[in-house]
């Protein structure tokens, strides 16, 4: 059998590719995470054994992952946006394929271009940015050298899980240089109905977030200025075809 590691794309159920929604409703286990919707869950059959992964650490989830497999089911690990875009995705495959397991990787919607189109920011924009840097504020140790090096290759940054250290960021960048006037915005449970986006110049991005719920995605460079949709045109999504 197979353990199928699916992106469930940014956060609207919607989102989903059509293989993720098939493999979803054919499984005999999913073990999905604590963002993905629930109406992605829901459309598991009555007699797939469902998981969540909260409580377990990735070690945990490995084992599972492997222990499952081995005793021959069809698997479904349903990750929140792309496998292997700040997903330890790759880590769970490694540990997949050590244990000689089938694995079959089905990519989803990232949240990299997703939640800023949701929020009409184009991440690139002919004449004001041909490239795209992202970074995860978990996972960067938040040195003058790492800000030094995001502040100077230019175009547009995107920043995971930075709501918490916005404030740390925004410091570190502006005393790299990026000038305190540097259109950027935050885009807060991008894709779903309670989406928020708050745009400010960096030097007031703080101040902007604050009350912002999480998750929130930080984008910074001058795309962060362009608003190409009117605020009741902001695009929703809904999960259809429903009947197995």
């Amino acid at each position: 059998m197979t353990v199928y590691l699916v992106g469930a794309g940014p956060g609207d159920p919607g989102l989903i590719t059509a293989r993720g929604l098939e493999l979803i409703r054919s499984c005999d286990i999913l073990v999905h995470d604590r963002l993905v919707a629930d109406e992605l869950v829901a459309e598991a059959s009555e007699d797939t054994r469902v998981i969540s992964r909260d409580g377990l650490d990735q070690e945990a989830v490995n084992e599972l992952l492997v222990n499952y497999g081995r005793a021959g089911f069809d698997v479904v690990r349903l990750k929140g946006g792309d496998p292997f875009v700040f997903g330890r995705g790759g880590e769970e495959a490694l540990a997949l394929r050590d244990a000689g397991i089938e694995i079959e990787i089905v990519p989803g919607i990232s949240s990299i271009a997703a939640v800023p189109a949701a929020a009409g920011i184009p991440i690139t924009h002919r004449g004001i940015s041909d490239r795209v840097t992202i970074a995860s504020c978990h996972s960067a140790d938040g040195s003058d050298a790492e800000y030094a090096r995001l502040a100077a290759i230019g175009g547009t940054l995107i920043l995971f899980m930075g709501l918490g250290r916005v404030e740390r960021v925004v410091d570190g960048l502006l005393a790299a240089g990026l000038p305190p006037e540097t259109p950027a915005a935050a885009v807060s449970r991008g894709t779903l109905p309670d989406q928020e986006v708050v745009r400010a110049p960096l030097e007031h991005l703080a101040a902007a977030t604050i009350g912002l719920a999480g998750p929130a995605l930080l984008v910074i460079g001058d795309v962060a200025a362009l608003e190409l949709l009117q605020p009741a045109n902001l695009p929703t999504f809904a999960l259809t075809a429903t009947t197995r």
